[in-house]
């Protein structure tokens, strides 16, 4: 069914085994894709469930049966993410989407350039809706409204960590091992089948963060990691975390060594 596309459904749209359409989902089918009475496609539920849908009148569509997807990595990731100047966060969304990010964290730091307006972040989830569309995702990420760093780190705290979850804070300089290598290890040590394992990850804003920044981190437990020798762009180290993350997840081969 690859040639089918793909739609993102609200729990909402659901009603007796109908799909409700919006306007702007009938827009998209009838207009764009030309679809038409008795034409399928594939609607996701955003919790991880397919389901073959076929198209009743301009309003609504029949569900036909569920349909079994595996596109998830198998854990779940919270991208933690100092906003970038200009429109560079639209490009993170859709990128680390592409890649498997569970959940978009913008973050106010201190060296933070912008203050987005509440505009941004219905765009920032119609972004996510439509890369997780063009991706096959099963689910569409979430994209929290921007706080500040320490609020973040705050509430963080303040949770249970489960006994799998892992923090990682992304740093340009020092010393601090590989992501990748901190990776494997930490699926080494799980490679006993632990479920629900979590990941949470920061990357920083451009110029980096500041000191007091990763001592607040630090203290909330969160291990300090590099990307590499070269100084990332903010709007490229999210994507190379995550570019990691899926590798050593999806990946049956450890490299021994980076």
């Amino acid at each position: 069914m690859a040639q089918l596309q793909r739609l993102a459904i609200a729990p909402f749209q659901f009603r007796d085994g109908q799909i409700i359409l919006t306007v702007e989902q009938q827009h998209y089918l009838l207009r764009v894709l030309r679809l038409r009475k008795g034409d399928r496609f594939i609607a996701i539920d955003a919790r991880g469930q397919w389901w073959l849908a076929q198209l009743e009148d301009a309003s609504s569509a029949q569900i036909k049966e569920p349909i079994d997807a595996k596109t998830e990595l198998p854990v779940e990731v919270t991208l933690i993410v100092a906003l970038p100047k200009g429109s560079g966060f639209d490009e993170v969304v859709r990128q680390t989407t592409e890649l498997g990010v569970t959940m978009i964290v913008p973050a106010l730091s201190q060296r933070t350039l912008i203050k987005p307006s509440p505009q941004k972040l219905a765009r920032w989830q119609r972004i996510a809706t439509e890369a997780a569309e063009q991706s096959e995702r099963q689910i569409v990420p979430v994209i929290l409204e921007p706080v500040p760093f320490s609020t973040i780190l705050s509430s963080l705290s303040q949770e249970v960590s489960q006994e799998a979850n892992m923090q990682f804070i992304c740093v340009a300089r020092g010393e601090s091992n590989h992501l990748l290598t901190c990776l494997q290890e930490k699926k080494l040590a799980n490679i006993d089948g632990k479920k629900n394992i979590k990941i949470i990850i920061a990357t920083g804003p451009e110029g980096g963060w500041t000191p007091a920044e990763i001592e607040h981190a630090r203290a909330a437990r969160f291990q300090p990691v590099s990307l590499g020798r070269r100084i990332l762009r903010a709007v490229t180290a999210p994507v190379v975390a995550m570019s990691l993350i899926a590798a050593v997840w999806e990946s049956n081969n450890f490299i021994e060594t980076f």
